[in-house]
C-alpha cells in the first residue's frame, strides 16, 4: 500500500516543462553583451591592481602574509587568461563570420 501511495503522490513523468525560451531569457535581462564584456575588463583591472598593491605591500614590508599576496596574483593572473580565451574566441567567431559568403 505503501508503494502506491507514493506513485500517486510523485510528479508525473508525462508532464511537460515549460522552459523559457531563450528569447525569453534575453528580454528578461537588461544588460547587454556591450555591458557585460565591460563589466569583466573592470573586474579583471581591478584584480590587477589588488595584486600590484599586494605585491607592493610586500616588497615594502607592509605584509608578511605570503599566501594572501599569492592568491591575490593568481586571481588576477586566472581572470586575465579567461578575459584573453574570451577575447580569442570572439575574434575567431568574427572572422568566420567574415569568410562566410552571402
Amino acid at each position: 500500500m505503501k508503494v502506491q501511495n507514493m506513485l500517486t503522490s510523485a510528479p508525473r513523468l508525462n508532464s511537460t516543462i515549460q522552459l523559457p525560451s531563450v528569447a525569453d531569457r534575453m528580454k528578461e535581462t537588461s544588460t547587454s553583451f556591450e555591458e557585460v564584456l565591460k563589466d569583466s575588463i573592470a573586474s579583471v583591472n581591478d584584480l590587477q591592481a589588488q595584486a600590484g598593491r599586494a605585491v607592493d605591500k610586500l616588497v615594502a614590508g607592509e605584509t608578511t602574509d605570503l599566501h594572501e599576496v599569492m592568491i591575490a596574483v593568481e586571481k588576477a593572473r586566472t581572470s586575465f587568461d579567461l578575459l584573453m580565451e574570451v577575447r580569442n574566441k570572439a575574434v575567431d567567431t568574427y572572422r568566420e563570420l567574415m569568410r562566410m559568403q552571402v
